[in-house]
């Protein structure tokens, strides 16, 4: 059974522009998936109206099983985390101790229980020594790291990732997938949006394809980076590796020990 299903949603805002129209899709515990597509498809739509930023014009979404219509934000969010792009849309407090504390704190959990989940999500996300810094002392790059621990701290079920790797380095990356594997390992649900379509062929199993507000393909990094009429459509770019071995004559390679299988 999915724990957060998307059926034939829609979304119109207020100035009637239609951002997603007839969106289904469905994830399991344990799962990670990535959402690519150009911008205007409806990626940052679709996943705000998974934790109850935005509501659906039509259509239904259920966590747990439960419509979230008649839910509040504050209790959508505690079941599924949203980390935005910008991290300085969410970072406000002066160490980054407190800065991962702070819904911990509002939910009235005991002392101990604070610092250990403080501590458990500072290490996920490389930040154990930096704790007592101002968030701003840090990189743009690693403050991406703060608001990924304050919502991992929450220990909601999903947690979708806007943009993750913009801004960042090779090892942060590499980072950035450490933790998607991990909170996979633990049954959480990761969903990233992104646009890196290296990062996707690494780290995720499932790709689901936007386009023109609708979901246009749901299936593997195989099957999806090999689709060029759904590429083309899409707007999208082959991985860098795809596109060498498309050049080379080959199809169907996704990683560098699957070219050095072959005969060139």
């Amino acid at each position: 059974m999915a724990y957060l299903e998307l059926k034939n949603v829609s979304y119109v805002y207020p100035n009637g522009y239609t951002a997603v129209e007839d969106v289904s899709m469905a994830f399991k515990e344990g799962e990670a998936a990535a959402i690519i597509g150009q911008n205007g498809a409806g990626k940052t739509t679709t996943v705000k109206l998974m934790n109850g930023l935005l509501r659906p014009s039509k259509g239904e979404i259920l966590v747990e099983g439960e419509s979230t219509e008649n839910k509040t934000t504050a209790s959508i969010a505690r079941k599924v985390g949203y980390v935005f792009q910008n991290p300085d849309d969410q970072i406000f407090q002066e160490s980054i101790y407190k800065e991962i504390a702070y819904g911990l704190v509002k939910q009235k959990m005991s002392h101990e229980e604070v610092k250990r989940r403080d501590l458990e999500a500072a290490r996920l996300c490389g930040l154990e020594e930096d704790l007592e810094e101002h968030p701003y002392n840090l990189p743009y790059s690693k403050r991406k790291f703060i608001t990924i621990a304050a919502i991992v701290a929450m220990d909601p079920k999903v947690v979708i990732l806007d943009e993750p790797t913009a801004g960042q380095d090779r090892a942060s990356i590499q980072l950035l997938g450490d933790i998607v594997h991990k909170l996979a390992e633990k049954n959480k649900i990761v969903i990233t949006i992104t646009h890196d379509m290296e990062f996707v062929v690494k780290y995720f199993k499932r790709v689901i394809v936007m386009a023109e507000k609708k979901v246009r393909r749901d299936g593997g990094p195989r099957e999806i980076f090999w689709d060029e009429e759904l590429l083309r459509f899409s707007s999208l770019k082959q991985p860098y590796l795809c596109q060498l071995a498309n050049l080379l004559g080959y199809r169907d390679i996704l990683t560098i020990d699957e070219l050095l299988e072959v005969d060139l």
